[in-house]
């Protein structure tokens, strides 16, 4: 319940705590993803808004109740429908062989949440479909633009290339760029982008 309070918490508020806009590296990149897509940690709608306005079929799962009430009243402003579920990723399962698209956009988990949930992900992929990442790397943590404390949550070249073994990278890069997603997400940013296909 710890993870679940903290994150109603913070949705709670009105605004949006990262923006209403997409993350840059899904827009640039959504082109290539095809639906059904499975977003994770999709938070207050923003990602799986800007998807389903690209006419992608989007289901939306997050923790916080809250945060999925505001992505459909997000989506009812922009005239689409998305469609969520609330879920803990510690547990969630998707169904198998299902997805054309997992993205995963600032889905910081501990380790041992992500050894249990990433094998799960490569299975509900159906066959050439794509997996779409964007996380803080390690080197974040000496940067104050955002993003989790613990090293551990952070993510790597190497631990992409670990965590997900059956994909086949398209992209798989650490950069630096400028951030700018609501009062969460803002500054320079150390961060991985990482597509990967699932081979058919």
């Amino acid at each position: 319940m710890g993870e679940e309070f903290f994150w109603n918490k913070r949705y709670a508020n009105s605004n949006y705590v990262y923006g209403t806009e997409p993350n840059s590296f899904l827009a640039e990149q959504c082109h290539l993803l095809s639906g059904p897509v499975l977003s994770l940690s999709e938070g207050e709608g923003r990602n799986a808004v800007f998807m389903a306005a690209q006419g992608l079929d989007v289901l939306g799962v997050d923790i916080s109740q809250v945060a999925l009430e505001k992505a459909h009243q997000l989506a009812k402003s922009r005239g689409v429908e998305i469609r969520t579920v609330v879920a803990d990723l510690a547990t969630f399962v998707p169904e198998e062989n299902h997805y054309g698209a997992v993205v995963s956009i600032s889905a910081h988990l501990p380790s041992a949440i992500r050894h249990r949930l990433y094998p799960f992900i490569e299975r509900a992929l159906k066959p050439n479909g794509l997996i779409l990442l964007e996380a803080y790397s390690e080197n974040q943590l000496a940067k104050n633009s955002g993003g989790p404390k613990q090293l551990d949550m952070l993510m790597t070249v190497a631990k992409l290339q670990r965590e997900f073994p059956n994909l086949e990278p398209i992209l798989l890069q650490e950069i630096e760029r400028e951030v700018f997603e609501g009062e969460g997400h803002t500054g320079l940013a150390s961060v991985v982008q990482y597509i990967a296909r699932k081979k058919g």
